[in-house]
């Protein structure tokens, strides 16, 4: 017999309309998540899984286990929040002051969860295992990487992994797939020029950071459209510049604060040494030292090419293919889920959120950010099957 699986997602609407809602009203930030952490593993262990918490600092993983041996896959959720205060007159809204689920990871929480439940509702039919991976921090520093060192592929051994983001430009109701490249990169420069201030009617005898700065600033801009293939994606932008406090008096220094992003991991680390040559160019030339800093954050995101055309068989045959869309064009935003794509094959969906009749038009981290909650269902559903069918394939 067929499992019905979008029937017996819809029979949890009003369940995961209610999870959701709790996790909305009181949204954490990166490894803060103690509340909804303990909240999620009540849950899990109500319902019969074997449930770990404490995962990197204040992860939860859980584990289900197929009535026959097999392989293992895990579904993946995000758990923090952001520190926004919500502009909203709805009835769940954040009761915490300067704090925001804006990214919709609250929704992404209770996909796993309803999976979690309909996956145990089916456990006698199950060929292996699904571990089920709450992670911290995906906002700030990156919860992914420290939960894998602490074993969270291992004991059983992750074979794959699905995870998924709302996504607020592709329409309600759809699924998005992306094969290869679907997230970019992140990296941090901070740079710190060291001039010689002095009064503004003697440039002459003074070394400017401020003119060293916008210098370095656009040299970094022609790296990107010349000193670079024109068909790689790469963005270096500079997003604080900050040097002096009033009009007549040049500074001694100037901070440079910014971003750099790529699809291509080979580039990722060769850009450092790049951004440093025009760096030291510059102050060499003009006289003045320099420190720098650059910090990678995430890997680019790139989905595994055959699981994700299974993934997509799957979607197309749950949802029908009209409601399964290609995704043609990588993002340049970043998402640790990159991690666990370094290490084993999966793919990272975008779920469809966009709905102009229920003003749903917002982009992530925005104050009137929300979800639709009539397809929570769906998707939990979409989840449990994805688990199901590959363990059987």
């Amino acid at each position: 017999m067929n499992i019905p699986w979008l029937k017996s997602g819809e029979a949890l609407k009003e369940e995961l309309i209610e999870i959701r809602r709790q996790l909305h009203q009181y949204p954490e930030l990166g490894y803060e998540e103690e509340r909804t952490g303990a909240m999620i593993a009540k849950i899990l262990k109500d319902i019969g899984l074997e449930v770990t918490t404490g995962v990197a600092k204040t992860g939860v993983v859980a584990l289900l286990r197929g009535k026959a041996p097999g392989k293992t896959i895990a579904l993946r959720a995000d758990m923090d929040a952001l520190p926004l205060q919500e502009e909203s007159t709805a009835s769940y809204r954040s009761k915490v002051s300067g704090k925001m689920h804006a990214c919709g990871h609250d929704a992404h929480m209770t996909y796993v969860i309803g999976a979690a439940k309909l996956l145990k509702k089916y456990q006698s039919r199950l060929k292996g295992n699904v571990k089920f991976i709450f992670q911290p921090a995906e906002e700030s520093t990156g919860g992914a990487k420290p939960m894998i060192e602490e074993g969270v592929l291992d004991n059983p051994k992750v074979e794959a992994i699905l995870g998924g983001h709302v996504w607020p430009d592709t329409p309600g109701g759809s699924v998005e797939v992306v094969k290869g490249p679907v997230m970019a990169s992140t990296g941090q420069l901070y740079l710190e020029i060291h001039g010689k201030g002095g009064h503004a009617a003697r440039p002459h005898e003074n070394i400017d950071p401020i003119l060293i700065g916008q210098e370095i600033l656009q040299r970094l801009q022609s790296l990107t459209s010349r000193g670079m293939d024109p068909l790689e994606n790469l963005v270096i932008s500079i997003c604080s510049f900050q040097a002096g406090e009033t009009y007549n008096v040049m500074p001694d220094k100037a901070l440079l604060k910014g971003t750099f992003r790529t699809l291509n991991n080979e580039l990722r680390l060769a850009l450092p040494e790049k951004i440093e040559n025009i760096v030291k160019n510059v102050t060499d030339y003009y006289g003045a030292d320099y420190s720098l800093k650059i910090t990678h954050l995430y890997p680019a995101t790139i989905n595994n090419e055959e699981f994700t055309e299974f993934a997509q068989g799957v979607a197309e045959e749950l949802l029908g293919k009209e409601r399964v869309l290609e995704g043609k064009k990588p993002s340049m935003a970043g998402e640790d889920f990159a991690f666990y794509l370094e290490r084993i094959p999966g793919t990272f969906l975008r779920i469809g959120n966009y709905d102009e009749e229920k003003n749903l038009v917002y982009n992530l981290h925005n104050p009137h950010f929300d979800i639709d909650e009539n397809r929570l269902g769906m998707v939990a559903a979409l989840y449990a099957k994805t688990a199901m069918d590959f363990l059987e394939g």
